[in-house]
């Protein structure tokens, strides 16, 4: 021992030290003043073990020192660790293990003490190896209070709610160490006033855990996985050697040809499991599973309430509780592990032609998290297709617009139709020609290719989700998720919480009662709540979009009115460009609003479980967000310019606004603009700038707050961070609701209104490309690495997908009959046109007015503008005309394509519908090879068993012959036994007749 260090042994409670002996400490004493002139050399991390003696019978341990700020106090001696070695950390891997080197960090507890300002607290690590340490715990003062060693000064004393959380803390690491878990806490972090709580499952716990979650590990037995022959095996060749340029270059994602069979495991038939190497069998994705299962299990009593890891988090007892991520992924000194090779092979936007390596996903990440990536990915390959289809669609608009009769006779100046006003008095009359540009446009998603385009994406959504079903089971079979059925989750702490309530409140009136649980009548007032609420917020939006149509009618008589030629001429660009933007920007404001609402409506729920809590978030975020950011478009394509009234009999708002009215080509150009602005800005502005620059904004506001705290300590600063410090500073992982619910609301815009934008799929596309690697890029370097959760789907978001696939077929049906041309031209073309052809279409659709027959001041102030008196104008309707006996009347012409557009919605919906359900009856959910490996697993268990069986069998037959042997050789060697000692036998029958 150097001579500037003092070595200390156990000093008893009763021991008295001079005058610096204080028994408040409980046996905690100050050192003599000279001892701090020892020079402070090293700083030192110290491994402290948990007890369970009272205060009184507390002795304390101090260890070498090199400064008497540098105290710490550990349970056993053997337990010391050599604090004078030159790189501590390197021996755990910088914080991926215990201080030993050897026990591997499963899980990581999070909380905040008050620090003393006088000196740094060393590290405190709690180690329980055997069953004596289990059944202590030491109730060691935090810093800042009893135990501090201040030299003159004084600390603060600990408020009642530190203490309160200090005591609930030592009182579940208690419960867990008692649960067989190993723990070991650091305070001597780079992140000051934070302390860790490092937890080990241990083998025997492992083992424990593994068979109550009825785990599925891989035997020792191994058998081949069919493969296919003749013909389709050259395919499947010629495809691997043609995509083998985009496979992911990771082991997980190669095609195997063998599989180990699995089975739950189980204690009493380990023999059958590989155990050779027990430190990779559970891989730390398990282990996490494992050690998640026991903190929720765990709660601590002796509080007022039972509490859990989760009320132990949301009452601040813990800040903070995940699982480690496998090491760094960035460095070329950075050793190759799982999440390195994620970043490089699946996380990396250099990467975005490759197939995503989902089994290494799922291995990491579990197979919830697994599953949203798989489909996400079929998703996006089935929007290949879909796109090339809408851009042939697109193409063939832009083909045909110069043969477009219609469109051709708008743009002829010869036909000199005069229209009627748009609006009173600042509006004058204008020629049909000078809308022949939109006319033109609008021919591009108005044609038929646009209705055979409606009945693909329905066919399209039938077969994406067969084809996620099939390939949803394919993974359940690799994954080994076969025979998985989720079990009812852990109560949430919320629920027991009121239900604590209502017994004690039961109590408190004497009545006896069984175990309470929450009724309807409990929740009633939470269901009205949410009930008004959603009616509240949908009347909202409604109101919302009803202010944005007042502003479109109020800005175009404001443009009207201008007097320049510009201004006039670029009303309806204007007013529709300037409208949607607005509409863009309310509907992302409250797409967060109504994020929050949905989850405050949930938790006054109070539902059972997290898996209720879940789904009953997912519909009410569905439902708002879906009104929210839908509502806009139906009004576009099903309600505008259908209320308008006619010239001299206008619908008006508030006595003073005219409702709008459609453009001459109809309202699918504008439904066009509104669907596509919408879609790309939520695409661009929330799902993909919100991803990158809020996580990023984060990320540098902590570095910011780094540097200044490193700037006040350059010592601690210098230290590199353990593991666990380094995944507290990431964002914690939020759940996959998000995720999901942008990508679902997008299948919304490529499916719903798809006839009126054939690019939606395409635009999908583009999109999904770069929010697969965004989203891989934020789960591995932005987010805390979440708790593995097992599921074999997709749960409440395929009924959600379904629905809307129905919904579609629905909505297109109206929008092709209602909103384009498309029924009208077809009447016009077999029931009017004298040769057959659409020449006089758009002459059929117009309908006439005389100018004497305005109300009072709704004539133009101009009728003069175009040069000539105008005597008759047109407008767009089927009325009678102005010398008719019922002039102005609805006309048999609109009637006959009434009913011509309500037999298309009931014939196209049963066709298209019929079609779907065909598609789903003939492509079977499970694909045959996966059926046949399945029974054949069921097969070749059994065969296991049946051998493991006659293993014991054979056994037993053996045991019973050397038995049978051991009592021949007696019975030849007895007779001999019997006459060498005759005498001594018979006098043993003897006495034995005589007892």
């Amino acid at each position: 021992m150097d001579q500037d260090e003092i070595d200390l042994h156990t000093i008893p409670p009763d021991a008295s030290w001079g005058p610096h002996t204080d028994s408040a400490f409980h046996g905690v004493e100050f050192l003599p003043e000279n001892l701090g002139e020892a020079p402070n050399e090293t700083e030192m991390r110290v491994n402290e073990k948990y007890s369970s003696l009272p205060a009184e019978e507390k002795g304390i341990h101090i260890i070498n020192i090199r400064a008497i700020e540098d105290i710490g106090y550990v349970q056993h001696e053997s337990t010391l660790l050599n604090s004078l070695s030159r790189d501590p950390d390197a021996n755990c891997k910088y914080g991926l293990y215990f201080r030993d080197g050897k026990r591997k960090v499963d899980y990581i507890l999070v909380y905040h003490y008050k620090k003393s300002s006088m000196g740094r607290t060393l590290t405190k690590l709690i180690h329980h190896n055997d069953a004596s340490a289990r059944n202590t715990k030491l109730d060691h003062p935090l810093p800042g209070k009893g135990a501090s060693l201040d030299l003159g000064e004084s600390e603060p004393q600990m408020d009642y709610h530190e203490d309160d959380k200090r005591f609930r803390r030592e009182e579940y690491e208690s419960n867990l160490t008692e649960a067989g878990l190993e723990l070991e806490r650091d305070e001597d972090t780079k992140i000051h006033g934070v302390g860790f709580v490092k937890i080990h499952a241990p083998w025997h716990v492992l083992c424990r855990e593994a068979e109550f979650l009825k785990l599925k590990m891989p035997t020792k037995k191994v058998y081949q996985i069919n493969q296919a022959h003749g013909l389709l095996k050259k395919i499947n060749s010629v495809i691997q050697k043609i995509t083998e340029p985009i496979q992911p270059k990771v082991a997980e994602h190669k095609p195997q040809t063998m599989k180990r069979l699995s089975y739950p495991f189980s204690r009493e038939k380990r023999h059958l499991f590989d155990l050779s190497d027990k430190d990779s069998f559970f891989d730390s994705k398990t282990r996490s599973t494992i050690v998640y299962e026991i903190l929720k299990r765990t709660t601590c009593t002796k509080a007022k309430y039972s509490m859990g890891i989760t009320s132990l988090l949301a009452n601040g007892v813990y800040s903070a509780a995940y699982p480690l991520h496998d090491g760094d992924y960035e460095g070329d000194d950075v050793d190759l592990n799982d999440r390195k090779l994620l970043f490089e092979e699946w996380a990396s936007y250099g990467v975005f032609y490759k197939y995503q390596p989902i089994d290494l996903v799922r291995k990491y990440f579990g197979e919830k998290i697994g599953l949203y990536f798989a489909w996400l990915g079929v998703y996006t390959q089935m929007l290949i297709p879909a796109s090339i289809v809408g851009i042939i669609v697109f193409l063939y608009g832009c083909a045909t617009v110069d043969q477009n009769i219609p469109s051709m006779e708008m743009c002829d100046q010869r036909n000199n139709i005069t229209m009627c006003p748009l609006c009173d008095k600042t509006c004058s009359y204008w020629k049909m020609s000078s809308a022949c540009a939109t006319a033109r446009a609008s021919h591009l998603f108005d044609n038929p290719a646009t209705v055979f385009f409606s009945v693909f994406m329905a066919l399209w959504a039938a077969t994406f989700m067969e084809h996620w079903k099939r390939r949803q089971m394919r993974l359940n079979y690799r994954w080994d998720l076969t025979g998985f059925e989720e079990e009812e989750d852990h109560p949430r702490a919320e629920y027991e919480a009121k239900v604590l309530e209502k017994s004690l409140r039961k109590e408190y009136r004497h009545k006896e009662t069984d175990k309470e649980k929450l009724t309807w009548k409990d929740r009633f007032p939470a269901y009205f709540t949410n009930f008004v609420g959603i009616i509240f917020m949908i009347g909202l939006t409604f109101a919302i979009v009803f202010g944005v149509i007042i502003y479109r009618i109020s800005t175009a008589a404001a443009l009207a009115i201008s007097s320049t030629p510009s201004g006039r001429s670029n009303v309806r660009v204007t007013v529709t460009a300037t409208a949607v933007i607005i509409n863009l920007v309310v509907i992302i404001i409250l797409d967060e609003v109504y994020g929050c609402i949905a989850r405050w409506l949930t938790q006054i729920e109070v539902p059972k479980t997290d898996k209720n809590f879940e789904e009953r978030l997912i519909f009410k975020a569905f439902l708002l967000k879906f009104v929210n950011a839908y509502t806009p478009i139906f009004y576009v394509a099903f309600f505008k310019g259908r209320f308008v009234g006619r010239p001299g009999d206008y619908v008006y708002i508030f006595h003073s606004f005219r409702m709008e009215e459609c453009a001459p080509g109809g309202c699918l150009m504008e439904l066009c603009i509104q669907l596509s602005i919408i879609m790309l800005g939520k695409q661009l502005i929330q799902n993909n700038l919100f991803e990158i620059g809020i996580p990023k904004m984060k990320k540098f506001i902590r570095y910011v707050k780094s540097k200044r705290q490193s700037s006040l300590d350059h010592e601690e600063h210098m230290k590199k961070k353990q593991r666990y410090e380094v995944d507290h500073n990431l964002e914690p992982f939020a759940g996959l609701t998000p995720e999901y619910m942008e990508m679902i609301i997008q299948f919304g815009f490529v499916t719903l209104f798809v006839a009126s934008f054939p690019l939606a799929p395409l635009f999908a596309l583009l999109n999904n490309i770069i929010e697969i690697r965004l989203d891989a890029k934020k789960f591995v370097t932005e987010l805390r690495r979440p708790v593995a959760v097992r599921a074999k789907d997709i749960g409440i978001w395929y009924n959600i997908l379904r629905g809307i696939g129905k919904l579609a077929v629905i909505i297109n049906a109206f929008v092709i009959s209602f909103t384009s041309d498309f029924i009208p031209r077809l009447v016009y073309l077999y029931m009017y046109s004298e040769n057959g052809t659409m020449h006089g279409f758009v002459n059929h659709t117009l309908s006439s007015f005389n100018v004497s027959d305005f109300q009072e001041g709704t004539a133009p102030n101009d009728p003069l503008e175009l040069g000539y008196e105008v005597q008759i104008c047109r407008y767009k309707d089927y009325r009678e005309p102005p010398w008719s006996e019922n002039k102005y009347d609805i006309s048999k012409d609109f009637w006959a394509v009434l009913a011509a557009r309500l037999a298309f919605v009931i014939v196209f919906q049963n066709l298209v519908m019929f079609m779907s359900d065909f598609v789903d009856w003939i492509i079977p959910d499970i694909p045959k090879d996966i059926s046949q490996q399945i029974h054949k697993e069921k097969v070749l268990m059994v065969e296991v068993f049946m051998k493991e069986e006659q293993g014991k069998v054979q056994m037993l037959e053996t045991w019973k012959d050397k038995e049978k042997k051991k009592v021949e050789n007696w019975n030849n060697h007895s007779p001999r036994l019997s006459r060498s000692h005759s005498g001594s036998l018979s006098s043993c029958h003897s006495y034995h007749v005589d007892v």
